[in-house]
């Protein structure tokens, strides 16, 4: 049992296991041999019974949404009593009404990784949140100037060529905000594919895993790195399974490649790709075969859609702990089948062609996790050319990109209002976007 501090005089019983196991402060406590450790009831000084609280609802697998004062609290415990898995969820909590809180709270109590993940946050919103900065000292608006900011990415569906014929248009590009026009950032490497491969970023790197070449569609087996911060291309193991059209999601130090197809056979096999150790290994099954299933990420969790029967959208979250797929919640409607999804705080959006089998059209469905409510956002949504159907969010922005501009929108309460209009993709088809940091460079412009 660990007793709360002298100012707040409260109890809590505890689980002494579970204690050690996610804070350093007990481990250390409890393996010392100093008398303590042999007590059943502790005493802690200094340290707000509210933090205590919060670490033990997260701890047990609660996600509590948190005011001002309890995220100062929960800072404050997380780093007393060092326990990663709450500084990890404070982390994936960040959003624009709490990041300043955050940010000046991990500065005062030495939390690094999340004094840093709040900076980064705050440096990929700062036009929006500049007027609210004048709190921040100069020495923590100085470290937030110095970082990267993310930048919008994208790139269309290649198949390998020969280098007697080089395509000129494979290649990665962004979009340089400031200056409106698209750049290229890297060539694609010859033997890669990006035409139905899985595409995915992690630790500031681009991964490509599967595609294909030739009518017969034939799976390219070698997978590829591309580390922006080097500038460089690198092999690495393509999965067990050779598919394509497959869903690749990066998270913690792993890929993860979901479902696709491998000779026109539709799959539910999944298998993770450890990015330290280089390997493969399978993980749980989809509940159903699929291809080209939309994947978002939000809180540090990672969902998909799935559809079956018809009209029916069902969202599934991979509980990484379990190794298992949990569905969450479904949607029936005509026309259902979703397109692409994103996440923003805790909301699932799922785009989908509508009314009807209009492509130029879309409408965007909305699934809040800590309700579980769905919603529909009001109106209808451009799709010209597929823009919808490629979408990112930095911050509370929304980018969507196609032939002939790129919208971004702002997400206030249920809506997605139109917030600016930049260039359009300089060439056509489908694409692939992501959201990446690295300093400018003398890049060419894109044609």
């Amino acid at each position: 049992m660990a007793k709360g501090e002298q100012r707040d005089q409260e109890f809590f019983i505890t689980d002494k296991a579970l204690l050690v196991e996610h804070s350093e402060y007990f481990r250390a406590l409890f393996q010392s041999g100093m008398k303590e450790s042999m007590q059943d009831e502790i005493q802690i000084r200094d340290l707000s019974a509210m933090g205590f609280l919060l670490m033990l609802r997260v701890l047990a697998g609660e996600r509590p949404v948190l005011t001002c004062e309890e995220n100062l609290k929960a800072v404050e415990c997380a780093a007393f009593l060092q326990v990663k898995t709450m500084t990890k969820y404070l982390i994936n909590s960040i959003n624009s009404d709490n990041c300043i809180v955050l940010y000046q709270a991990a500065a005062m109590f030495g939390l690094q990784d999340l004094f840093h993940s709040a900076a980064l946050y705050i440096r990929d919103g700062y036009s929006d949140l500049e007027e609210y900065l004048d709190c921040l000292s100069a020495d923590l608006l100085d470290y937030v100037d110095s970082l990267l900011p993310s930048t919008f990415v994208a790139v269309g569906a290649h198949t390998p060529t020969f280098e007697f014929l080089q395509d000129l248009s494979r290649t990665i590009c962004y979009l340089d905000e400031d200056d409106n026009t698209w750049k290229t950032l890297s060539c694609l490497p010859l033997t890669a594919s990006t035409f139905l491969a899985g595409m995915a970023t992690l630790d500031n790197k681009i991964y490509i895993v599967g595609g294909v070449r030739g009518a017969s569609k034939q799976i390219v087996d070698i997978s590829f790195c591309y580390d922006v911060d080097a500038n460089s291309w690198r092999e690495f193991p393509s999965p067990q399974q050779l598919r394509y059209d497959l869903t690749l999601t990066g998270h913690e130090g792993y890929l993860y490649a979901i479902g696709g197809e491998f000779e026109k056979t539709l799959l539910k096999s999944v298998e993770k790709y450890n990015v330290s150790s280089n390997t493969w290994t399978f993980v749980a099954d989809l509940p159903q075969p699929t291809a080209g299933a939309p994947c978002a990420q939000t809180m540090g969790r990672i969902f998909v859609c799935l559809w079956k029967p018809l009209d029916t959208t069902i969202i599934y979250e991979y509980e990484i702990q379990k190794d298992e797929w949990l569905p969450i919640s479904a949607l029936k409607r005509p026309q259902s089948y979703g397109h692409c999804m994103v996440a923003h705080r805790d909301n699932l959006y799922i785009i989908r062609n509508g009314p009807s089998d209009d492509f130029l059209r879309c409408a965007i469905d909305c699934f809040n996790l800590t309700s579980g409510q769905w919603t529909a956002l009001p109106g209808q949504y451009v799709n010209s050319k597929g823009a919808l159907f490629t979408a990112v969010i930095r911050g509370d922005t929304v980018y969507t990109v196609n032939r002939m501009l790129t919208l971004l929108y702002s997400i206030e309460g249920t809506t997605w209002r139109f917030k600016k209009e930049k260039s359009g993709f300089p060439r056509s088809g489908s694409l692939q976007t992501f959201l990446l940091r690295f300093p400018k460079r003398d890049h060419s412009i894109a044609s």
